[in-house]
């Protein structure tokens, strides 16, 4: 599946929500670019229409932004949203985690 998505949120205008309901999903992972943005956006909606967010941290990344070097714009984005909208982990973290989602279906 493609979507296009147009704005920060990969869940408006796109389809996105109906498709995992449809798979029958619980679990959304995010990872890509820009930490403090889109990925950032796609986690919290996807925590508040209940699904449990896993947010890979070194499989996001942004880029400097007034004055904040990248790294801690990085940083900072992962403290806001681990616990509350995300947990937040490394690839290998995930890769464990799915195959034991995969084991237990």
């Amino acid at each position: 599946m493609v979507l296009d998505k147009r704005v920060n949120s990969a869940f408006i205008g796109t389809g996105l929500q109906k498709h995992l309901r449809n798979a029958e999903a619980d679990h959304v992972v995010i990872v890509g670019l820009t930490t403090d943005h889109c990925c950032s956006t796609t986690a919290r909606m996807a925590s508040n229409l209940g699904f449990e967010t896993w947010f890979v941290a070194d499989a996001t990344a942004t880029h400097a932004r007034a004055g904040f070097d990248a790294e801690t714009m990085h940083r900072t984005a992962l403290a806001s949203l681990d616990g509350e909208f995300a947990r937040v982990m490394t690839t290998a973290e995930a890769i464990t985690g799915l195959r034991g989602l995969a084991s237990s279906s």
